[in-house]
């Protein structure tokens, strides 16, 4: 009864943490626990009581202040004048713009729609097909959640113990420049028919580079000061914030102070939306531990598997299988804590797996049914998920073939980390 539960209100639409604060609570009043609703309450929220966690709110209102303050022109236009004169060049500006727009979100669906907004119109008027410049945008947004600072690292980091958040951030970044170079080199190939290639004004670029170098400064102070051991992740997105509100309110006098409340607004509803996901999994993850299947399933799982190999492929199937049809941070925080001890049994560097899962939960953000970047893409290019599905399907099968690299290659994953010191 409970699983069918589970399945139907999933099906139905009920928001996931819902869903698993329901069953939770059906199963545990079945179950004859005693004052079983105080006990799903507490454990609720002491799943939000710890300190590192205060960084995703911080890091998401960073991102909001700097999207307000119109820096998305300046990072395509530094993208522009790095990339641009390509082959495919407004395609390879899509792809470069949202690796420099990760560092300041950490979003892949802020990325989608920020991003979409500008390229997709945009690469229509150049002669691309508005569908393909729409996949284009949701593939590349996949970068956002990889290349530091992440929200779901920091999420990942306080899911497991004995995974630090730096370690991790380094970790993240050359996987994402994979990615990003995977998808450079297909569009360089087969979308150089698009479009038409451009030069630039002499000037154009240097002012470019000046131009863009305020808002790529908060990534660099955010990631330097962390690895440098000055601050905590926490602490570091509380100068995110800082930073992004003397770029929007003096630097760029972008954002009049009448627009705060707004932006403090929207930056709360989207923690929000994490915070109760966190809050309803902890709660969860508290009964499993409590009748130990985690254990239960480490110990099977280690009898059964002897093999790195065969365990990597075993996670790799089940994580794009999952990613299908749940959203990136509920996957982590539900398969995480069985999976991950399971790995560390088998002798696999956790900062490798954990850059592993995250990059496979991620690629679920571009895949149907439930792709959350496929819809924010469609509901900018408007033209069909279909069609966008259709164009995606050759980026899918490029952003896999790195997860397979990474997976099987993990000095790829390991070799940042190690030389700062985080292995």
């Amino acid at each position: 009864m409970i699983y069918a539960l589970l399945l139907i209100t999933l099906v139905i639409g009920v928001p996931f943490a819902f869903v698993i604060l329901g069953t939770l609570l059906v199963f545990m009043a079945g179950a004859d626990f005693p004052y079983h609703i105080r006990i799903v309450a507490q454990q609720a929220f002491g799943g939000l009581h710890s300190f590192p966690l205060l960084a995703v709110p911080l890091f998401i209102l960073a991102g909001e202040v700097m999207n307000e303050a119109g820096i998305t022109r300046r990072i395509i236009a530094l993208a522009n004048a790095l990339v641009g004169h390509m082959r495919a060049g407004l395609a390879q500006v899509n792809i470069w713009a949202s690796v420099m727009f990760a560092g300041l979100s950490g979003s892949a669906i802020a990325d989608t729609s920020t991003l979409g907004r500008v390229f997709i119109p945009e690469m229509e008027k150049e002669g691309y097909p508005r569908d393909f410049a729409a996949a284009l945008t949701a593939a590349s947004s996949v970068i956002g959640p990889i290349i530091p600072p992440s929200i779901p690292v920091i999420i990942y980091a306080l899911t497991v113990s004995g995974v630090s958040v730096p370690g991790l951030f380094m970790a993240g970044i050359i996987p994402g420049l994979l990615l990003a170079s995977g998808l450079s080199i297909y569009v360089f190939f087969f979308a150089g028919h698009f479009g038409t290639k451009k030069t630039h004004a002499p000037g154009t670029r240097r002012k470019a580079v000046f131009n863009g170098l305020i808002p790529l400064f908060m990534p660099i102070a955010v990631i330097g000061s962390i690895l440098l051991g000055i601050v905590t992740p926490t602490e570091a997105a509380s100068f995110a914030v800082v930073y992004a509100l003397i770029v929007g309110l003096v630097l760029y006098r972008s954002i009049p102070v009448s627009r705060l409340p707004h932006i403090f607004t929207r930056a709360m509803r989207d923690s929000a939306v994490i915070m109760i996901i966190m809050a309803a999994v902890s709660a969860a993850n508290w009964l499993l531990t409590y009748n130990r299947i985690p254990n239960i399933i480490t110990e099977w799982a280690l009898s059964a598997i002897d093999s790195q190999v065969i365990f990597l492929l075993a996670v790799m199937l089940l994580l794009l299988l999952v990613g299908l049809v749940l959203e990136g941070i509920a996957a982590i925080l539900v398969l995480v804590p069985i999976l991950h001890p399971i790995a560390v049994g088998l002798g696999i560097e956790p900062l490798h797996f954990a850059i592993l899962v995250i990059f496979n939960l991620m690629i679920g953000l571009i895949t149907p049914p439930v792709g959350l970047c496929l819809f924010v893409a469609d509901s900018v290019a408007r033209v069909g998920l279909s069609a966008i599905v259709r164009r995606l399907m050759p980026m899918l099968l490029v952003e896999v073939l790195v997860l397979v690299v990474i997976a099987f290659v993990p000095d790829l994953v390991t070799f940042l980390p190690r030389i700062t010191g985080y292995l």
